[in-house]
């Protein structure tokens, strides 16, 4: 048992839950590529610097609340989004399509941007938002072709991007920017803008946020 040391986490649709496991895992993974040599001690050294930075690089995310309330006005009245992410961001892009669907009621699907022509692309058009996690990282040039993809068929394009990525600002429709960061710590500061969108659409559309309709803190049957 690993203690993620989380405290009580009120709303079912947990975010700061989420947050802490992600740390927990991530440090985990850092000790067992320790101690298997697969990780160096300086690689050890300059990954866990990046984690103390963290904290002050999520405040600043935060900050971008009163953007992303104001974005939420765009897209909360549709009635389904696709969320599409490469890596470790893939995962990330599932959390915010769950976020989405859990507490505003709308179908939201995440799916790796890698896969995006093997069915999601067909239902793309202009009333369908798609939320792209586009950092500059490894497969930020692949990622660039997908939004493309997208832009030429009419999609709303909603990026989280690196701050000051210029590129982005031409393509989407909406950029919400983060602090850069070393790639793999990206997910602590790209679910953030997910959780806070997810968070005022379901607010504009009146849903009950702290306890959505059918959903319980725990599941008690199979």
């Amino acid at each position: 048992v690993i203690f993620t040391e989380a405290g009580p986490e009120i709303g079912v649709a947990s975010t700061k839950a989420f947050t802490t496991q992600l740390a927990v895992l991530f440090l985990f993974s850092l000790y067992l590529g320790s101690k298997r040599g697969s990780l160096s001690k300086e690689k050890v050294k300059k990954l866990i610097e990046e984690v103390k930075k963290i904290p002050v690089k999520m405040d600043q995310t935060l900050e971008l609340d009163s953007w992303i309330k104001e974005c939420s006005e765009k897209y909360y009245s549709k009635s389904n989004a696709l969320f599409l992410g490469r890596g470790v961001n893939y995962p990330i892009a599932l959390e915010g399509a769950l976020k989405l669907k859990e507490i505003s009621y709308i179908h939201a699907e995440g799916y790796p941007a890698a896969e995006m022509k093997h069915g999601p692309i067909a239902l793309i058009d202009e009333n369908m938002p798609v939320v792209f996690l586009a950092l500059k990282d490894s497969s930020y040039e692949k990622i660039q072709g997908n939004i493309q993809e997208v832009k030429s068929r009419g999609g709303k394009i909603i990026v989280i991007a690196t701050e000051r990525d210029t590129e982005m600002e031409k393509v989407a429709d909406t950029v919400i920017p983060i602090p850069e960061t070393a790639d793999l710590l990206v997910p602590f500061l790209s679910v953030i803008p997910l959780q806070l969108l997810a968070y005022h659409i379901a607010d504009k559309r009146g849903c009950d946020i702290d306890k959505p309709r059918n959903l319980a803190k725990s599941v008690t049957v199979e």
